[in-house]
Order: structure tokens, then C-alpha cells, then sequence
């Protein structure tokens, strides 16, 4: 059973698609051939601007358990022998302080059918029983319904393609060492999670989007490109605003 062909599901695709293809329209006279690939700028934009408030609720929560962070410390050394203990008063510091453990997690879970329906417009070939005319337009030559690694072992090759695809995998790799490098996770006791070990984990996260762009198609990958940078810039202003603890 295809999912998208549920009713209710197939009628928001076709909504968001038709204003997709709306947007294309309107740009075509500034930007040519590569309206499609507007579209898909504008809408992520759009889409990133809408979402600020949940960057600020990020950025406030982290700020808050890295203050936090050393008396978490202080109690895992404590009962760490005893762990309900060490639960019941971790979660009477956070309720002390007037948060959670989970906070700035949820406003992540709201965005995620915004950003599920976006990915699902440049990942079909077929909305709402006809096909998706997004993913046969071009950037720079380059076919917005093809991906790198389709277009390499499927074929046909495209020079426009494997460049324009390239130049968006130098923007994804540069935004996430920069990321890895500016925004290295806060330990907050010495249980595995915070071992030097995982850290590396947690910080060759940072890539995962680069490794996922080369699977799915360009205007995916465009997609991706300017969320990534967005987000990069977005909190290297949000940390000035809410700076951590010298400490952290």
C-alpha cells in the first residue's frame, strides 16, 4: 500500500506541490531556467524563518544544561553507586530550575511533517496520481530529479550534474566542520556518553547529511545545502545571544 496515496496525505502533497510550482512560475521572470531551484530556496527560507522560534528554544536549553552541567557532575559522583537515587535528583535540579532533560526537543518533533512533506516534493516522480514536473527541471544543466549516485552508476552521466552536485557536497562538508569544530557537545558526567569515544561519534554526525544529499536527488540536496548553512549562521548567532558558561 502506497501511503501517499491516502487521501488526506495525498491532498497536502498536492496543496504544497501546487504552491511549489505557483512559486516557480512567479520567479521564472527573475531567475530563467532555474526558477524550480528558486522555489526550492525560497521555500526553505521560508521554512527556516518560520522555525526560529524553535532555534531559540534550542539554544535556550542548551544554554541551560550547560549551566547545569556541573552540578549533574557533582551528583552523578555522588550516587553513582545508587542509580534511582541519581535519577530522582537529577530530575528534582531540573524541576528546581524549572525545565527538563528534554527540553528543545520537542519544538524538533514539530518541524519534522514540515520537513517531511518538502522531502517527499523532490522525492517522487509522482504526486497526487501525476507526475512531479519539479524533479525534470534543471539548475545550471543539471536535472533537479536526479541524484549523484543514480546519475553515476545509472547513468547518463551529466557533467552539470556531477559539478553542480559537488559544489553542493563542498557546502554540506564545510558547514559540518565548521559545526563539529564551533559546537562540540557539553560532557555532563563521566558515563559513556560523554567518553571521548562518543564525542567523535556525535561529532561524525555532523556529516550524515552530506553522506544522505549524495543519495537523494539535487533539488533534495539543494534543500539540504541551504538548511544546513541556514542553520549554521543561526546558531552562531543564537550562541552570542545565549552564550554557555565560561566553565562549559
Amino acid at each position: 500500500m502506497d501511503i501517499y496515496a491516502f487521501g488526506p496525505i495525498a491532498a497536502v502533497l498536492d496543496a504544497a506541490y501546487g504552491a511549489m510550482t505557483w512559486l516557480a512560475a512567479a520567479l521564472e521572470p527573475l531567475t530563467g531556467s532555474a526558477a524550480a531551484a528558486a522555489a526550492v530556496v525560497a521555500v526553505t527560507i521560508l521554512v527556516r524563518v518560520a522555525l526560529i522560534p524553535v532555534g531559540i528554544s534550542q539554544a535556550r536549553a542548551e544554554q541551560t544544561r550547560a549551566r547545569l552541567a556541573p552540578r549533574l557532575r557533582a551528583l552523578h559522583t555522588r550516587h553513582r553507586k545508587d542509580p534511582e537515587r541519581l535519577q530522582r535528583e537529577t530530575m528534582n535540579l531540573y524541576r528546581e530550575e524549572n525545565t527538563s532533560p528534554f527540553a528543545g526537543c520537542m519544538p524538533v518533533l514539530l518541524q519534522a511533517p514540515i520537513v517531511g512533506i518538502l522531502y517527499t516534493l523532490f522525492l517522487r516522480t509522482e504526486i497526487a496520481g501525476h507526475a512531479n514536473a519539479l524533479l525534470s527541471e534543471d539548475l545550471w544543466g543539471a536535472t533537479l530529479g536526479t541524484g549523484l549516485v543514480h546519475m553515476l552508476f545509472a547513468g547518463p552521466f551529466s557533467m552539470p550534474t556531477l559539478l553542480v552536485s559537488g559544489g553542493l557536497l563542498a557546502i554540506m562538508l564545510a558547514v559540518a566542520e565548521t559545526s563539529r569544530r564551533a559546537f562540540r557537545p557539553v560532557a555532563v558526567d563521566d558515563s559513556p556518553l560523554s567518553s571521548p569515544g562518543m564525542v567523535r561519534v556525535m561529532g561524525g554526525l555532523h556529516y550524515l547529511t552530506a553522506v544522505f544529499a549524495v543519495f537523494v536527488p539535487l533539488a533534495a540536496a539543494l534543500y539540504l545545502a541551504v538548511t544546513v548553512s541556514w542553520t549554521l549562521v543561526q546558531r552562531v548567532v543564537l550562541r552570542r545571544r545565549f552564550p554557555l558558561p565560561t566553565s562549559a
